[in-house]
């Protein structure tokens, strides 16, 4: 199993267009706050945000595929430009093909990150299988890369960048903005 900054299937990534992502225990660290007044809150980190972006920089595609269904969600979702979300969904094999015809992608061009068993369906017919540092433990065994980070604390952002490096879109997308190369951000060289 490849994991961590050394070993990101770059091979693997490259041509990569669509990242679908889970949002309990990939986006958030999978923990859901209920309110007296029986909201929902959920706790978004802010470097995976701006890892998404970038990944619209790279012209790489992000759609949410969840399990449950929260106006929090749609909110982010709309915070951050992801166009293709599909909520309520637990057959995700189904969301996939949902999101698939939406984003006018295939299978072979998409990165599925997902934390539990349920994910599993989608995640195995896609290219690239990604999961968080805290997945369940089938997950880790059928993803082809494992985040150094939990879910909700910058998991989603590693992935983002092993696959902005992979589309070869690091100099326009981090380096010429920022002025950072890979080995700044814990790539190796």
């Amino acid at each position: 199993m490849n994991s961590g900054y050394e070993g990101f299937p770059l091979q693997a990534a490259n041509g990569i267009r669509l990242l679908v992502l889970d949002v309990d225990g990939v986006l958030t660290d999978g923990r859901i706050i209920l309110t007296d007044g029986n909201k929902q809150l959920k706790g978004f980190n802010v470097r995976d945000g701006h890892g998404l972006k970038l990944l619209q920089r790279a012209d790489i595609k992000i759609a949410i595929l969840t399990g449950r269904t929260s106006q929090v969600v749609e909110h982010r979702a709309r915070e951050l430009g992801i166009e293709f979300i599909v909520q309520g969904c637990w057959n995700k094999s189904d969301g996939l093909t949902e999101i698939l015809e939406m984003a006018e992608t295939a299978e072979n061009e998409c990165a599925y990150m997902g934390d539990d068993i349920v994910d599993l369906p989608a995640m195995r017919r896609c290219r690239l299988g990604l999961a968080p540092a805290d997945a369940h433990v089938a997950v880790e065994k059928y993803a082809d890369w494992i985040s150094d980070f939990p879910g909700g604390h910058g998991a989603v952002r590693q992935a983002a960048e092993g696959l902005i490096l992979a589309a070869g879109a690091w100099q326009q997308v981090m380096a010429e903005p920022y002025d950072v190369g890979p080995a700044d951000c814990g790539w190796p060289s």
